[in-house]
Order: C-alpha cells, then sequence, then structure tokens
C-alpha cells in the first residue's frame, strides 16, 4: 500500500470507498483474503456490495469484519481520516473536532474515538522489558484530576479535603530512555502496588533511576537503583525522571487541553492513546513520519472489539479491552 503523506493527500487518498478497502484488507489479510467464518482463500467480490462472498461456507463478509470497524454503519472514508488525525496530532483530536470534520454526530465521534483507541493499545515492550539491552530506566508516577483553581467554591470544598492528591486518578509509568514507555493507573502509589509492576516491566539488574517516594523503597538487592529527592534538586549527573516527566507533560495538555474532561473508568485509553505517539514518535534512529504512524495503527486493527455497552459499562464487562 503506498500511502499518503500529509493530512489533505490523506483526505483526497481516503475519500474512495473501493480504496479504503483496499487499504484495511491489506493490513486484515496480508496472505489474502480469506473468509472469517471457514477461513477459505479465494472468495468472490461482490461489487455492488461491496463485500465477500465465500465459496465453501457461502456466507458474506466485508473488510469490518472481526475488527475495531464492525458493525459500524460509518463509512470507512470517514473511519480512515480519523485515525490519521487521532495518531499524527500531538495534543490528541476530540470528538468535538471529529464531528465537523467528519460531519457526524458528536456521540458517533466519540465512540469513534474511543474504538481507535482500543487499536492503539500495546500491552508491553514487544516482549521483552525495559532496560535489558543495558539502558537506563525511569520510573515515575503523577495525579490525574481537576484542579481546585478550576472548581466552584462548593465543590471544592467538597472535593478537596486533604493533600492535592486526594480523589484523583494515579498514573504510574516507566520509560526507558531512548526507548518506549508504558503508562499504567495504579490504586495507590503503596510499596506493595507499586514494586511487582517495577519487577514486572524492567529487566532484573537494570540501572534504575526513581525519585524518593518511599513507594520505591527496597529495590536495591534487584536494580542499579538511585534516587533523586525534587524538594532538593531535579537533576543529579545521570540521575533523574525527566523523560518521564516530558511525558507528563505532553500527556496532560492532550487531557487538558484538547479533551479538557476525561472519566476516570476511560482513562486508561487516553493513555493507549498518548502512548502510541511517544513510543512511535520521531527519533534520529527511528525517523518514523505520519504514513508510518498511522499504516502501524491500521495494522493493529485487526481481531478487536469495542461495542457501545461496554465502552459506557452497561455490558457487565470488565472496562478494560
Amino acid at each position: 500500500m503506498k500511502a499518503p503523506k500529509t493530512l489533505i493527500e490523506a483526505i483526497k487518498y481516503f475519500s474512495d470507498e473501493l480504496t479504503c478497502i483496499r487499504a484495511v484488507a491489506q493490513m486484515v489479510w496480508p496472505d489474502g483474503v480469506k473468509c472469517p467464518h471457514c477461513f477459505t482463500a479465494d472468495p468472490y467480490w461482490l461489487e455492488t456490495q461491496k463485500r465477500w462472498k465465500c465459496r465453501q461456507c457461502r456466507k458474506q463478509f466485508s473488510v469490518k469484519v472481526n475488527t475495531i470497524f464492525e458493525d459500524s454503519p460509518l463509512s470507512l472514508t470517514k473511519w480512515l481520516p480519523a485515525l490519521w488525525l487521532l495518531v499524527n496530532c500531538k495534543n490528541g483530536v476530540s470528538s468535538y473536532e471529529i464531528s465537523r470534520d467528519l460531519g457526524i454526530s458528536q456521540k458517533s465521534a466519540w465512540f469513534m474515538l474511543q474504538r481507535l483507541r482500543l487499536a492503539l493499545k500495546v500491552r508491553d515492550f514487544s516482549g521483552k522489558k525495559a532496560g535489558d539491552d543495558g539502558s537506563a530506566v525511569e520510573v515515575d508516577e503523577t495525579f490525574i484530576g481537576g484542579k481546585a483553581r478550576n472548581m466552584h467554591v462548593a465543590e471544592r470544598k467538597r472535593k478537596i479535603t486533604g493533600t492535592g492528591g486526594k480523589g484523583k486518578a494515579i498514573v504510574m509509568g516507566i520509560l526507558e530512555r531512548g526507548g518506549k514507555v508504558h503508562t499504567q493507573v495504579i490504586a495507590d502509589r503503596l510499596s506493595n502496588t507499586v514494586r511487582p509492576i517495577i519487577k514486572e516491566r524492567v529487566a532484573a539488574g537494570a540501572t534504575l533511576y526513581t525519585d524518593v517516594m518511599r513507594g520505591y523503597f527496597g529495590l536495591d538487592d534487584e536494580f542499579a537503583h538511585e534516587m533523586v529527592n525534587h524538594a532538593v534538586e531535579y537533576v543529579t549527573g545521570r540521575v533523574h525522571t525527566n523523560g518521564m516527566e516530558n511525558f507528563w507533560s505532553l500527556l496532560k495538555r492532550g487531557l487538558n487541553g484538547t479533551y479538557v474532561s476525561v472519566e476516570p473508568f476511560h482513562l486508561f485509553r487516553y493513555l493507549d492513546e498518548q502512548c502510541f505517539r511517544f513510543n512511535n514518535r520521531a527519533t534520529e534512529d527511528n525517523p518514523l513520519d505520519d504514513a508510518d504512524r498511522f499504516l502501524l495503527a491500521l495494522s493493529q486493527v485487526a481481531n478487536k472489539r469495542l461495542t457501545f455497552k461496554e465502552v459506557t459499562g452497561k455490558s457487565g464487562s470488565p472496562a478494560t479491552c
């Protein structure tokens, strides 16, 4: 697939439904179209219906089957430009922007973006642990929630009853310097919560940099662990967590500036979105462009499904996807 390089090229290129179908089919079935029901290859193409018919089981299917697009009445000419915008807008793109740009309702745009975020989800460091190649690893945490100065006086008195972090969501981040970041919503900052995650995600013996939060104490036995006291200084030679602080800055710029209000129930989806853009940013060693990020995201749409009941918490299934 020869992908467009700019947004205006993407809009023009994906304005044709058949072009969109070919692009998605190439990603979903790289070895040729197969029936999703019986896995028979070489099905009939039904030109008038823009779908295939299996020669074996005789069932019809579209390119949306077994992807995040399944059962969506919206055409791929709207889905693919939305995906392009999501993966290439540094601070994210809101459902209101997508609604105006694509001519769909805000509710449909919001659901569309939640499904696209599922496609961006990455569960690990591509099968390896952070720091197993000798790179230093930074670990830090942050609070996500409303700012007291933006609240009504009565609301502020009701919600702000302790320190600045009380009542806010806590997000933990693990960054391999020069590499990828992993984030996770956690219940608290206690050592019983934090340390198992670090041991799962970071290679034993790796160089580990954190601040002096008490939850990080006791890691010296398994890691080359050094700490920086932010009450005194932010950098001591190579000992700092400025890489994670940079990621938190990008994350909060999107949450506060673009999305304005994010429910804790959906926070992990927005973390997946920001992690995807950050992990696939352009670097000297990996000069990715907008088209590369788009194609990578498009290659991840298969075998993922998110219904409206699930995304609104009405299905009885867990919130994670």
